[in-house]
């Protein structure tokens, strides 16, 4: 196919962690200077910026990190106003396209800077937060995540809080949307139960054929289209395949011809959660406790046109392309 020209949104992005160290060392327009290029060479239009805050900051620091990072967001854009740009709604994304930007959109993934505290939520809004990952994958007072492990070792059982069903039912009210991925399956049904508008899976694999509880069934893949909402497909190796030879973009795009069988091609999307600019901040006695070492099936968002290019080679069209690429996020987040 030709250049592609579409809306391209990424929906899931750790990078402002990263950010903020940068900046704490004393460095300026970090996003300008580590990221901006590779989001060019891919055409990314869109960013969803998680704020995640890691195991050592909890409980006591999470509001602080997290209210860091954001300011670290607002500090690069205003530093780089040429390059990016703040969005906190769908138009603001397409203006992003329109201006050649590159556009970040704010989440929080997991609920742990709101402590207990249903007002914060408010407070997150109007700095720009437009989506809630619930819970990473651990407990936190909204609920429980799901683990990395295999379904034969099955999952943490517990659905959502009492606190966790006012979160869901506070955020939908003044505009966040809410975001399954890493949430446990009980938690996932209570969400179903008590949400009225569309929900996604911001960076989330089908589980038939990777079968990782941190991935999504396929009747969990239903219920999310039936709200409207949007799965998108992960590039961590441990989620694509249970094998890492077989971790590649073939099989990548394999989940992507299964979300879109089972949950509709308006339902789908992509939610990178690239992960090996980040692996230097794991230590190596952590890393020689995984079972496997994560890895990305892509090299980066450059590589981004391989996976437009896969899909094309599919046999999908133009205009379905448009939709997972970038539309499909771009609806939800055009809703009020």
């Amino acid at each position: 196919m030709p250049q592609f020209e579409g809306l391209i949104v990424d929906g899931h992005f750790d990078l402002l962690m990263d950010v903020q160290i940068q900046r704490e060392k004393g460095r300026k327009k970090v996003i300008l200077s580590d990221y901006y290029l590779p989001f060019k060479k891919g055409n990314i239009d869109v960013i969803i910026a998680a704020v995640f805050i890691e195991n050592t900051y909890l409980p006591e620091m999470a509001l602080r990190k997290a209210m860091g990072q954001i300011s670290a967001l607002y500090e690069e854009v205003s530093e780089s106003p040429d390059h990016l740009m703040i969005c906190y709604d769908g138009q603001d994304m397409k203006r992003a396209k329109q201006e050649g930007k590159v556009g970040f959109l704010l989440s929080l993934e997991g609920a742990e800077p709101i402590g207990t505290d249903l007002t914060l939520l408010r407070v997150f809004y109007e700095l720009g937060v437009r989506n809630l990952g619930l819970v990473w994958s651990r407990r936190n007072a909204v609920g429980d995540g799901s683990d990395f492990s295999s379904v034969q070792q099955g999952n943490k059982s517990g659905g959502l809080s009492r606190f966790g069903i006012e979160v869901v039912e506070e955020a939908e009210r003044i505009g966040i949307t809410i975001d399954v991925s890493h949430l446990n399956d009980e938690g996932f049904w209570d969400v179903m139960k008590y949400s009225t508008k569309p929900v996604i899976a911001s960076h989330s694999n089908a589980r038939a054929l990777c079968m990782a509880m941190r991935n999504i069934t396929d009747k969990q893949i239903e219920a999310i289209a039936s709200t409207k909402g949007v799965i998108g497909v992960n590039v961590v190796n441990i989620l694509v395949s249970q094998h890492d030879e077989q971790a590649t973009i073939e099989t990548l795009l394999d989940h992507l011809d299964h979300l879109i069988k089972v949950g509709g091609i308006e339902h789908v999307g992509f939610g990178f959660d690239m992960c090996d600019e980040f692996m230097k901040y794991v230590s190596p006695d952590a890393l020689s406790g995984m079972e496997r070492k994560p890895f990305d099936v892509i090299s980066g968002h450059q590589s981004v046109p391989l996976v437009i290019k896969g899909l094309a080679e599919r046999g999908y069209t133009e205009s379905q392309i448009r939709l997972l690429a970038g539309e499909n996020f771009l609806r939800v987040f055009s809703k009020k």
